[in-house]
């Protein structure tokens, strides 16, 4: 199976990836610095690369394909075959280096740590691949790091960078990059691949798909777990029935608990394990008391937990925003009588009546409240006044 299978709706960007892999062969296979070459192959492929594309859309699938394809040695650039591709796809290759977070930014000195990596040539493969998953996550400070390594790389050094946007970047990098921005799939592209790759059942496949906005890994956790498909119900359409200023605070305080704890859910087993290990590697027992240096070490592990712990709420809470803003838009998208499908058909027997309660103008005032919610979320404003003034500016208007 090709590696560009992995990508969903997504045609226009294989196949600007495809001819860059093929470029980069021919430039292995008959230069030896392809920044000196004037010629299609070496205007096809560059250095480094921005690919962007909001939430879902594939952004770090469609790196880690583009990857496989550099160290592809089948007949085809990403035949998902040779061992170049297998190892890459399974973050096993040696000369790929993937650099992700779980914490809210990447830290500085995980930065010169890349910056060291992508000087080394490649050992077995054809390229030194430097993937940054998570390169919005970096300060301005952090950024500048990359910024001469990204500028001047060694002859066979890829960066691949992804971002939601080209704007999360500084315009330093981003001007130093090729830009290739994904678009967010179909839902029926997406239901098709969790039919085709998971089993399911077509019907819930759409529904899933459908709810989480062609997001693939929401639409496929959404579409395995009933449970997890009700409870994202509750939590985004308590904020929508709030009459008062009283129940506005009750459905902020809610939602964040709920967000608090499927943050807990999704890292308490992981959390346990770490510690667990760490216990063994320093030679000791759980409860016992620890000298300096392993009071050193353990702290750095609960520094660590704590700062994707808050990356984990940050996620669950902004992934609700999102979802609260579907609402919206299929309220206006009745009130402005478009005849679109509804997004969340599963409520439109509410989402008719708020789009009979109110005016088109009162919906983007409502649509402006939640994106300000995420901006504020976004700078690090407490979560709990960031919620409450969101959901207060939601009561219906008297």
């Amino acid at each position: 199976m090709s590696v560009w299978e992995q990508l969903v709706g997504q045609e226009a960007a294989i196949e600007v990836l495809a001819e860059a892999a093929l470029a980069a062969r021919r430039i292995v296979d008959g230069h030896s610095d392809a920044a000196a070459t004037d010629t299609d192959d070496a205007r096809s492929m560059t250095h480094a690369w921005l690919i962007t594309g909001p939430p879902g859309s594939g952004r770090s699938v469609a790196a880690l394909a583009f990857a496989a394809a550099l160290q592809c040695t089948g007949p085809v650039p990403g035949c998902g075959e040779c061992a170049g591709c297998r190892t890459t796809m399974g973050r096993t290759n040696g000369d790929v280096h993937s650099v992700s977070t779980e914490a809210t930014q990447i830290r500085i000195e995980e930065a010169r740590d890349i910056v060291g990596r992508a000087q080394v040539s490649p050992s077995q493969g054809r390229w030194r691949v430097i993937l940054v998953e998570d390169a919005d996550r970096m300060t301005e400070r952090t950024s500048n790091v990359l910024l001469k390594a990204v500028e001047e790389p060694p002859a066979r050094t890829v960066w691949l960078l992804c971002a939601p946007s080209p704007e999360d970047m500084i315009t330093t990098i981003r001007s130093r990059c090729r830009h290739l921005s994904l678009r967010i799939p179909s839902v029926q592209a997406v239901a098709d691949l969790l039919v085709r790759r998971d089993g399911v059942d077509p019907a819930v496949a759409v529904e899933a798909a459908r709810s989480a906005q062609s997001h693939i890994g929401l639409a496929r956790a959404l579409a395995r777990d009933p449970q997890m498909r009700q409870r994202r119900r509750e939590i985004i359409t308590a904020p929508i029935t709030v009459r008062s200023v009283g129940e506005a605070v009750m459905a902020a305080s809610d939602l964040l608990e709920t967000a608090k704890a499927q943050a807990e859910a999704q890292t308490e087993e992981r959390n346990a394990r770490e510690r667990a290990e760490l216990l063994r590697q320093l030679g000791m027992e759980e409860g016992e008391r620890a000298n300096a240096h392993s009071r050193a070490q353990l702290h750095q592990l609960e520094e660590e937990q704590k700062r994707r712990a808050k990356r984990a709420i940050h996620d669950v809470l902004d992934r609700a925003l999102v979802d609260l803003l579907a609402i919206y838009r299929d309220v206006l998208m009745l009130q402005l009588g478009t005849g679109a499908d509804l997004v969340n058909e599963d409520i439109a027997v509410t989402i008719s009546d708020i789009a009979r309660a109110s005016t088109t103008a009162q919906t983007f005032e409502r649509v402006e409240a939640i994106e300000e919610a995420r901006r504020r979320l976004a700078a690090n404003v407490a979560p709990a006044l960031a919620l409450e003034a969101m959901a207060i500016a939601l009561r219906p208007q008297v």
